[in-house]
């Protein structure tokens, strides 16, 4: 008896030249958005933290101060907004946000010389978890904030060591971060390009040169000093911003919220390197819930 023949083996498709650039191209681009986020988060940290070396001597507003003079600066010159063509329509929110700038960074930084950089930040992190949940009808999104608000009430626990100013504060930045995301919605729309953010960091900066000068007569600033601050200016607003460009460019919004939830990790571990700011069990607890709340509600939000 004959053998019947052997049916080719199928086909394996191999890709063809086009596509296999395109599949190659694809990749370079989602780890170069990656490799932005990363960079972003741990920038924006590391400038923290290095402006924080400065408190000593500047404080925190003497801080703040150099840190709105050099985003300004940054911002200006990629924005470069047209002034006197704004209408008052778009002037209220783009003043509302200057104001907003300057009273974030300055309860920020203030809570990170009370309470630390990953807590200070664990706390103003809050801000875009509540606009986040806040326009939910989800029951998981309820579970979500339940989840975040345990971990602060474990936080601001009564203790003795608790500095409960410091927590206000950094509640009080998370509230101006919040604030924020609303304020650069409406700027977004009424001013073209970025003339919007660039016009109030312009502003806030203008606000903060007496108070600058007024730090500078009472407490004489090091080189050493001056530079840190201005290190945390290039480090936590010019590059997180330019950073962020390139990367919501290339990933969607939903990924890019979800990867911002590191933050709190990214603080705590740059605190802990640069200030040697360590953390006990409670506190990382608080971090976890945070950081999960935000990414489980962002991770299961669809659209």
């Amino acid at each position: 008896m004959r053998e019947a023949p052997e049916r080719p083996a199928a086909a394996v498709p191999v890709p063809t030249a086009p596509a296999a650039t395109a599949t190659a191209a694809l990749r370079a681009r989602r780890m170069l958005a990656v490799a932005a986020m990363l960079g972003s988060g741990l920038c924006n940290q590391t400038g923290a933290a290095v402006g924080a070396l400065a408190f000593p001597v500047l404080g925190p507003v003497g801080v703040v101060a150099t840190r709105q003079y050099v985003a300004a600066l940054a911002l200006l010159a990629v924005g470069r907004p047209r002034l006197r063509s704004f209408t008052w329509h778009q002037w209220w929110p783009v003043l509302l946000l200057a104001a907003d700038f300057g009273t974030m960074n300055l309860s920020l930084y203030t809570a990170v010389d009370r309470i630390g950089l990953g807590l200070a930040v664990t706390l103003e992190f809050l801000g875009p978890l509540a606009v986040a949940l806040a326009g939910s009808r989800r029951r998981l999104d309820a579970g979500c904030a339940v989840l975040a608000a345990a971990g602060v009430v474990v936080l601001m626990r009564p203790r003795p060591s608790a500095d409960y100013t410091g927590m206000a504060l950094g509640l009080v930045a998370a509230c101006c971060w919040a604030a924020y995301i609303l304020l650069n919605r409406v700027v977004g729309r009424r001013v073209p390009g970025v003339q919007g953010s660039a016009a109030a960091a312009t502003l806030s900066a203008l606000a903060f040169l007496p108070v600058g000068a007024v730090v500078a007569v009472r407490h004489p600033p090091t080189a050493g000093a001056v530079l840190c601050a201005a290190a945390a200016g290039v480090l936590s607003s010019a590059v997180p911003y330019l950073a962020d460009l390139l990367t919501l460019r290339r990933v969607p919004a939903q990924t890019f919220g979800l990867f911002m939830s590191v933050n709190p990790v990214l603080a705590a571990v740059v605190g802990w390197i640069v200030l040697g700011q360590g953390l006990g069990g409670p506190e990382w607890t608080v971090i976890a819930a945070v950081v999960a709340a935000n990414a489980l509600s962002i991770a299961t939000t669809r659209g």
